[in-house]
């Protein structure tokens, strides 16, 4: 499917697409959330990133070879419809919508609280509404000025991080001057209680701290639908998966832990990553974060309000969704899909100023293992689509998952571990956040099953045209012959 086959346009530039891919990686998450994964597993928080990122460029290069051969706005949601039946594209496009409308109060509060720490006198509300305003208007626009800020906001954070680790590096090795180098070194990855000082299973217990903050990674390839030459964007974002994860999030972490003690009050009370900017002696060292948090929270919020038009958008192309989701204004901008999911941000950032604890609390938990649930439906959706794409069209796998199926099987059965693993942490809520994510995606999933069978029950009442005609069903009564497939390419 083509921008323009779909009313979308190709407004995203090549330099667009690089950054979007590049900061789609790095959330705010990393650099606020970081801390507790090192007080709980220590120095092995580097183990827990890294098994994380190698299931996440696994699961990037699945649903790369998917969107190569058939870029489009709703990525694996269409690509899960195609592999699974409309049941499954129905079910976790709709839960992706939903967790990314909630992240978007979340954001919007994050950063409504640093702007009142810069401005005391306008109310936090004022600025979440704000925040919230100037980013619909930019969505709005085109998909151009989307592009545009993202570039901007996305490239901030990336000479941000990369300045810290080239830095942060030097002071590690000792070639920074004025650096404590009795506190800053490699020592510091087995000098207190060792690398694992609470033994291996805190590996585990950091994988559940660390794995929502990858979220995100995905959103190249739906942004890709919209770009001039959407199989090589997609392509690249795929192939430089690898590169970023390590980099960014390997890399900066690393630096964190080897400039201090990964048990220093520091980092428990200041972030790890003001900390260690304190420990080089770098001047308002909290500020500065600062600005790079309400960076990314502002890429965040930028990139989820595009994501779940999208979505949206695409639910609403394959009937999901009312269809008005699916209109675009001249511009090729879904202006309903847009106000619907800004509106439901909207009420989400009430509900947290007004029922912060009950009814906000209920909506960030049950959104918490979405992530999670999307990238289990990729590995299954591969697993299908690669036998279809061989089938139909061959030429298309310009992108393959390495050792197909095997390690498709693999990430898979991490996934459930992961999930399962989850079901026992009660300290950091894992237990429950799995099981209200659950309870939603039942909800979800039994209304696109009785929305199935419904339509095949009209089917069966259709009385059958010719061979090939209006009127014609595959016979099966699950409404599957008669909805509109996705070719692939």
């Amino acid at each position: 499917m083509t921008p323009q086959s779909s009313g979308l346009q190709a407004g995203l530039k090549n330099r667009h697409l690089s950054m979007i891919a590049i900061g789609g990686v790095i959330g705010a998450g990393l650099f606020v959330g970081s801390s507790t994964g090192i007080a709980t597993a220590g120095p092995g928080i580097l183990l827990s990133y890294a098994l994380v990122g190698t299931l996440v460029v696994l699961v990037m290069r699945m649903l790369g070879e998917m969107s190569a051969a058939n870029p489009t706005s709703g990525s694996f949601s269409a690509h899960a419809d195609r592999a699974l039946g409309p049941w499954a594209g129905f079910s976790i496009g709709w839960l992706y919508w939903f967790f990314w409308v909630v992240v978007l109060a979340v954001e919007a509060t994050a950063g409504a609280a640093i702007l009142e720490g810069w401005i005391p006198a306008v109310p936090q509300w004022v600025w979440a509404l704000l925040v919230m305003l100037v980013l619909t208007a930019t969505n709005l626009a085109s998909v151009g000025s989307y592009g545009e800020f993202e570039f901007w906001f996305a490239g901030i954070k990336v000479v941000a991080i990369a300045a810290f680790i080239l830095i942060g590096g030097l002071a590690v090795f000792g070639v920074l001057p004025g650096v404590d180098s009795e506190q800053a070194g490699l020592a510091n990855l087995t000098r207190h209680d060792g690398f694992l000082p609470h033994g291996a299973g805190a590996v585990l217990t950091g994988i559940l701290l660390v794995v929502f903050s990858f979220m995100g990674s995905e959103i190249a390839t739906l942004a890709a639908g919209e770009s001039e030459d959407p199989r090589r964007a997609v392509t690249k974002a795929t192939n430089s998966i690898i590169w970023r994860i390590a980099v960014f999030y390997l890399g900066s972490i690393f630096v964190v832990v080897c400039l201090l003690p990964w048990d220093s009050a520091s980092i428990a009370e200041d972030g790890s990553y003001v900390a260690a900017l304190n420990s080089l002696g770098i001047p308002h060292a909290g500020q500065i974060m600062n600005f790079i948090v309400l960076t990314s929270v502002l890429s965040c919020l930028n990139s989820g309000l595009y994501t779940a038009s999208r979505m949206a958008f695409s639910l609403g192309e394959r009937g999901d969704a009312p269809k008005a989701f699916a209109r675009t204004t001249a511009r090729g901008v879904p202006r309903t899909a847009i106000l619907a999911s800004v509106a439901f941000g909207f009420v989400a950032v009430f509900f947290n100023y007004e029922f912060p604890d009950s009814v906000f609390l209920f909506l960030v938990q049950s959104s918490g293992a979405v992530a999670l649930f999307v990238w289990l439906v990729i590995c299954f959706s591969q697993l299908r689509m690669r036998r279809i794409i061989q089938a139909e069209a061959p030429e298309k796998l310009v992108v393959r998952m390495w050792l197909y199926p095997y390690l498709t099987w693999a990430s898979a059965a991490l996934i459930v571990f992961v999930l399962g693993y989850m079901l026992t942490d009660t300290e950091h809520d894992g237990r429950t956040t799995v099981l209200l994510s659950l309870l939603v995606a039942g909800v979800v999933l039994a209304i696109a099953v009785i929305r199935q069978r419904t339509a095949g029950r009209a089917v069966r009442r259709t009385v059958p045209g010719p061979a090939g005609g209006p009127g014609e069903s595959d016979g099966k009564g699950d409404g599957k012959g008669d909805r509109e497939r996705l070719p692939v390419g």
